[in-house]
Parts: structure tokens; C-alpha cells; sequence
């Protein structure tokens, strides 16, 4: 009898062989060619300025209230658009359905993004996934899109830099702040010296209020206690949610 999780990693590679053969066919209008078409593309909602320079929470000139009374680890979040549309349906794809072509798509649209507003990093490092679900997926979203994001803009990337140690549930699957916190406390190693660089972590979706992703914020906080210089995010999404949440 077959393992679920090499089931799951057959059922993978089997989506990802299809995408090579059938034709793409765009997630918002349905057009064929691209994961995203220009037309839209240029209809996504965009996170547009002013916005906190921390947190990136809209409509706020400097550094928000939430941030300056509640310092953080982070030192810049940045990211273009808002959790909706079809590029979300384009990540959906990407993480839960095998659909790795859309990582180039989606990877170009956060490069293009960096390249008009530079974060201050040397390397980008994607946020890991445990080693089982990495078995299980294939493939670390974050992983693809920080490969793609490093071709277009010309920074080189380390996923070694660091590593998930335990294999906690998934964020949607907790059920309060306080859960979402502990969920990711202590999740997260170094192998190698992070000592004065200047990190840029790469992931999809921030999932909390202020664009301050608990996986993030623990990667973060652990960084900055073993002397790295700056870190900072660049997300695809922001995505607001209803209740404050702070984790750094």
C-alpha cells in the first residue's frame, strides 16, 4: 500500500508534468498563454502609498501607531498587492494544486515591484517549509518565487540560511492569536552565520493585520538576536484581518 504522503508527491509531480503539456490558460479571464494576462495584471488591487513603512498597513504616512508602540524585529515589509483577484487564485494554485509554472508569473510581479521599491538587502532567503511537507509538496513555494525574484533583480539565494525544525499545523488551522503565535515559536534554525548581512525573507501571503506574518516575525526575531544586520520581507499579499495581531 502507497503512503499518503508519497501519494500526495506523485499527485504532484503528475499536476506539474500536465502544466508542461496542456496549455496555460490565464487564472483571471480565462485567456490562453499566461498564468496572469497584461490586461489582468494591470486590473490587480494594488497596495498603493502611503502606507506604514514597517508594516505597510495602507493609508498611513510614516510609521503607524500600532508599530511605534510595538516595536518589531522586522525592519520593513513590502508588498504590491492586496490578498484578492486573480492572483490569488495563482497562489492558491501554486501551493495547493501543484501548479508551479505559476511561480515564474507570480515571481515577476514581486521582482517588478522590488526593482521600484528596493528593499535593503543583500540575499534573499525564503521562508521554509518542513522537511515533510516539502516531501509532500514537491517543492517550497517561497523557495520558487525567491529564485525567481533573484534572477530578475540580481541577488543571490540562500535557503540554507535557514531551516524549519518542527512540522507545526498550518496558520488556517489555528484558532486564535494566541494559538498562531505558539504555533511558531522556536520553529526555526540557522546552520550558517547570519552575523551583519542584510537579509530580504521571501514569502507569499502575510496572513495578519499590518502585513506581520508570525512565520516571518519568528525567522526575524531569530536573525536579529544572532546579529544579523537588517531583515527584512517582501510579500505578494497583504492581507488584513479583523483582529490586531502582533507576533514579533
Amino acid at each position: 500500500m502507497i503512503k499518503p504522503n508519497i501519494q500526495t508527491t506523485i499527485k504532484n509531480l503528475t499536476k506539474s508534468a500536465l502544466d508542461l503539456v496542456f496549455p496555460i490558460n490565464c487564472v483571471g479571464c480565462g485567456r490562453e498563454g499566461e498564468v496572469i494576462c497584461e490586461s489582468c495584471v494591470d486590473n490587480l488591487r494594488r497596495l498603493e502609498d502611503p502606507y506604514c513603512e514597517i508594516c505597510a498597513q495602507p493609508g498611513v504616512e510614516g510609521t503607524c501607531q500600532w508599530c511605534y508602540e510595538n516595536p518589531t524585529k522586522l525592519d520593513g515589509i513590502r508588498a504590491p498587492y492586496l490578498f484578492d483577484g486573480p492572483v490569488r487564485e495563482a497562489v492558491h494554485r501554486l501551493k495547493y494544486r501543484g501548479w508551479r509554472v505559476a511561480a515564474t508569473a507570480l515571481g515577476g510581479l514581486m521582482a517588478n515591484h522590488l526593482e521600484r521599491q528596493r528593499l535593503a538587502g543583500e540575499v534573499l532567503v525564503p521562508v521554509p517549509l518542513h522537511s515533510r511537507r516539502l516531501r509532500s509538496r514537491g517543492y517550497n513555494q517561497s523557495n520558487l518565487l525567491a529564485r525567481e525574484i533573484g534572477k530578475r533583480v540580481g541577488l543571490p539565494v540562500h535557503e540554507e540560511l535557514l531551516i524549519r525544525t518542527n512540522d507545526s499545523p498550518p496558520q488556517v488551522e489555528t484558532r486564535s492569536r494566541e494559538d498562531r503565535r505558539s504555533n511558531v515559536l522556536d520553529n526555526f534554525q540557522s546552520p550558517h552565520s547570519v552575523e551583519g548581512r542584510s537579509l530580504i525573507l521571501v514569502d507569499d501571503v502575510s496572513t495578519t493585520l499590518h502585513c506581520t506574518s508570525p512565520n516571518t516575525c519568528s525567522s526575524s526575531r531569530w536573525w536579529r538576536s544572532f546579529g544579523s544586520r537588517q531583515s527584512q520581507s517582501c510579500f505578494l499579499f497583504w492581507r488584513q484581518t479583523k483582529t490586531l495581531e502582533r507576533f514579533c
